[in-house]
C-alpha cells in the first residue's frame, strides 16, 4: 500500500473527499474543535476508525490554515503480540509515525466479571489524558463516529433509561486544561468501511484480551441496538439523521425533568 495514493485520494477523488474529509472539517468548524496552537494526541487505537481519523488530521495539517501540533499516539494495554504487530504494520502501510507507549490496563481488568468494558474504558480514558499531558498536549482525539453517537443516544434510553448522548467535545474534569474531542462525529461507518474496503486494509477488530475469553460478550448492547436501527431504516431511511436532529432540537417545556450541573428540575416546579 503507497500512502501517497490514499492521500490523494482524499484530495481528489470527490466520493472520498466529500463523505469522509468534508464532513470531518465541519465538525471540526461547527463545534469549533480545533484553536491555533493546538497539540492534539489522535488516539489511535488500532481500528479502522481511528486510523482514519489519523490520515485526515494530516490532511487537514497539509492545507496549513494555522498552526496546530500533532502526536499520533498509541497505548498498548497488553495486546498479544501479533495484534500489536499489525498496528505497527498498518500504520507503516498508510503513513502514520505512532508513538507508542505501554501500561498494565488488561492485567488490570482480568479480574473484573460484571463490568470489565466499563471500567476498561474509564481506566483507558486517563491514561490516554496522562501520557497526552506528559507530551504536552492539550486536547485527545478519539474516532467515535456519527454511528457510535446515534447508538449511544439510542442505548441510554433503552437499557439506561435516560437521555444521554456522546458530545463532540469535553472538558477534562481530573486533567486540568485537558479536552477531549471527536472530530469523526458527523462521518457515517458505512464510508469508513468502503474507505477500507478500497485499499484492502485489515485492521484490529476488538483487541481486547479480557472480554475475548468471556462467553457471549460479543452478543453487546451496542451489537444489539445497532441491529434495531437497522431494522427501523428499512422503513424508515432517515432513522439516523432523525435521533441525531432529536439531540440537538430538545424542547425542555415538553420534558417531564432534566438535570443540569447535578440539579434536577421537574416541570411541576413551575406547573
Amino acid at each position: 500500500m503507497d500512502a501517497s495514493l490514499i492521500e490523494q485520494d482524499l484530495r481528489k477523488d470527490r466520493t472520498i473527499h466529500d463523505r469522509l474529509f468534508s464532513r470531518f472539517t465541519k465538525a471540526i468548524v461547527k463545534y469549533e474543535l480545533l484553536s491555533p496552537g493546538d497539540k492534539i494526541a489522535v488516539c489511535i487505537s488500532g481500528g479502522k476508525d481511528s486510523m482514519l481519523m489519523g490520515k485526515l488530521f494530516q490532511e487537514l495539517k497539509r492545507h496549513d490554515k494555522f498552526p496546530f501540533e500533532l502526536v499520533f499516539m498509541v497505548m498498548d494495554p497488553g495486546y498479544d503480540e501479533l495484534v500489536r504487530k499489525n498496528i505497527e504494520s498498518v500504520a507503516e502501510q498508510i503513513g502514520l509515525p505512532l508513538t507508542i507507549f505501554e501500561n498494565r490496563l488488561f492485567e488490570a481488568v482480568s479480574g473484573e466479571d460484571k463490568s470489565p468494558c466499563f471500567l476498561c474504558a474509564r481506566m483507558r480514558r486517563g491514561a490516554l489524558y496522562a501520557k497526552a499531558k506528559e507530551l504536552g498536549c492539550n486536547k485527545i482525539a478519539l474516532g467515535h463516529h456519527f454511528d457510535d453517537v446515534i447508538e449511544t443516544t439510542l442505548m441510554s434510553m433503552l437499557w439506561s433509561g435516560h437521555v444521554e448522548t456522546m458530545m463532540p467535545k469535553l472538558k477534562s474534569k481530573n486533567y486540568e486544561g485537558m479536552e477531549l474531542i471527536r472530530p469523526m462525529y458527523l462521518i457515517r461507518e458505512e464510508d469508513i468501511e468502503a474507505w477500507r474496503d478500497r485499499y484492502g486494509l485489515v485492521f484490529a477488530d476488538c483487541a481486547c484480551r479480557v472480554t475475548s475469553r468471556k462467553d457471549g460478550e460479543k452478543t453487546s448492547k451496542r451489537k444489539e441496538t445497532k441491529e434495531l436501527i437497522r431494522e427501523l431504516r428499512k422503513t424508515n431511511p432517515e432513522v439516523e439523521a432523525n435521533i441525531m436532529s432529536s439531540m440537538e432540537n430538545v424542547y425542555l417545556d415538553s420534558v417531564i425533568s432534566y438535570t443540569k450541573d447535578g440539579v434536577t428540575y421537574n416541570f411541576m416546579d413551575e406547573y
